[in-house]
């Protein structure tokens, strides 16, 4: 059994037909095998337990057994090898919803979670369309002119422009009213971007995938370059989203281009395709703010070998003295750094002040175990950043608990020839999605804090503990 109703056309094409019975036969059997090369993998090399609907019900690690994957690797191993189906996927979407006479913009519902079950299903029982003769395309009107009246140029500027006056207002709104940072800021609005960009670009006649990919370019750095400008956000967040934002736009862009055809013959439904996206993304991101979800759960820690006995390290460990400014580009441009330490009391109860750049962090003593481990809460934080901007006041939501340190402690290991293994733990929560690529860049700042605080330790125990010259 081929996949391919159509003349001259194979996997790797979006022309062509494909009727009911092939669809489900190769759906659900790239299903089958995609699931059980993920259940292979994530047992075999991550020693995790995979079922069919840790799709649906991602691993959050420390609150329940099924969230996204806790494991940055397992989730960006999956993510890579779920590439070729996801292709594969839309390609044949494409070529069903043609023979089913349905039209092919409707692919986009191949990404909606939970929706796309139903496409699925309703896309195996459709029978194929009866063909009659291609009629002409409708005449061009007004909303075809823009496109039309000059070189691929100026259709490509007008698709550009027509996107990004939808892209940023959804974006501010999903934020600043909404206070949202999940999948539809940061992947729905993406994709669908690219997607509309190159639809739009395609309606005066078909362009290439290179064009369709160069008109995404454009709409991602525009709407950045906006959302800075217009106070929507910061310079450092937008290049923290750029590396998830791009190759979605992409994404978005090919599943355009493989479309532009259909909306081609067929220009009015770019036109109503447009004009819906007003309607139903705000409605698509106020359902997604009122869904319940757990924010996710993790925890970092960072090691140091410090030249000193425990008993010497302990000291500086529960307070320590003003740090030196920070040489890193991150720090200076504006993310929080810890300065000094200072305590209130001694044993359980006592209170410890961490200093930031942007605040303390205050933090009542849960466990003083001298000289072996120090536990603290977080009921207290600052601002996790000072934005980068042109603006001086920024203070985007996301600087408002999308980011919380709940607890943390000290562990002191002692180790052969009067040596102290020190580490540091913090656990926080996380309310920016997708959690698995958010984690990265937290993980990524929370041990770059670690290791600030725990080389000053080490450096100011270490001459402390030297032997003095007579």
């Amino acid at each position: 059994m081929q996949p391919n109703d159509g003349a001259g056309t194979g996997w790797w094409h979006w022309r062509g037909r494909l009727n009911r019975r092939n669809y489900a036969f190769w759906g659900l059997g790239l299903f089958f095998f995609k699931y059980n090369l993920d259940r292979i993998l994530a047992g075999g090399l991550f020693n995790r337990p995979w079922m069919p609907w840790s799709y649906i019900l991602p691993v959050n690690g420390a609150t329940a057994q099924w969230r996204w994957p806790d494991d940055r690797w397992l989730a960006f191993t999956l993510a890579v090898t779920s590439l070729p189906f996801v292709t594969t996927g839309v390609l044949l979407t494409q070529r069903r919803l043609r023979d089913a006479g349905w039209p092919t913009w409707l692919t986009l519902l191949f990404f909606v979670p939970f929706v796309n079950l139903a496409f699925f299903l309703a896309l195996c029982l459709l029978p194929s369309r009866i063909e009659t003769p291609t009629a002409p395309p409708p005449p061009i009107g007004w909303w075809q002119r823009m496109f039309t009246f000059g070189s691929a140029t100026a259709s490509a500027a007008a698709a550009v422009a027509l996107t990004v006056v939808l892209a940023v207002p959804l974006i501010a709104l999903s934020t600043l009213v909404m206070k949202s940072y999940g999948w539809g800021v940061f992947v729905g609005v993406p994709f669908f971007s690219g997607f509309l960009g190159a639809v739009l670009h395609g309606m005066a006649a078909p362009r290439s995938w290179g064009q369709c990919c160069l008109v995404a370019l454009l709409i991602v750095l525009i709407t950045a370059a906006l959302l800075v400008l217009l106070a929507v956000e910061g310079v450092i967040c937008v290049l923290m989203a750029a590396p998830l934002a791009l190759p979605l736009t992409l994404l978005g862009a090919t599943a355009g281009y493989g479309v532009q055809h259909d909306l081609w013959m067929r220009r009015r439904r770019a036109a109503q395709l447009y004009v819906s996206a007003w309607a139903l993304l705000p409605l698509l991101l106020a359902i997604e703010r009122q869904a319940p979800f757990e924010p996710a759960r993790y925890a970092v820690t960072t090691s140091v070998i410090i030249d000193a006995p425990a008993e010497s390290v302990w000291k500086h460990v529960v307070t320590f003295s003003e740090l030196p400014p920070p040489t890193e580009l991150f720090f200076r441009s504006g993310i929080a750094y810890p300065i000094r330490a200072r305590i209130w009391g001694s044993g359980v109860g006592a209170v410890r002040h961490c200093e930031f750049s942007t605040g303390p962090f205050v933090e009542p003593i849960t466990l003083w175990d001298e000289p072996h481990r120090l536990a603290f809460d977080v009921i207290a934080q600052p601002p996790p950043m000072r934005e980068l901007s042109p603006y001086r006041a920024l203070h985007p939501p996301h600087l408002d608990g999308f980011f919380l340190s709940r607890h943390g402690q000290f562990l002191l290991t002692p180790l052969p020839g009067g040596r102290t293994r020190l580490d540091g733990t913090t656990w926080y929560e996380q309310r920016l999605w997708p959690a698995a690529y958010w984690r990265n860049w937290s993980d990524w700042l929370v041990h770059a804090i670690h290791r600030r605080v725990l080389l000053h330790i080490k450096s100011e125990t270490e001459a402390a503990s030297a032997p003095r010259a007579d």
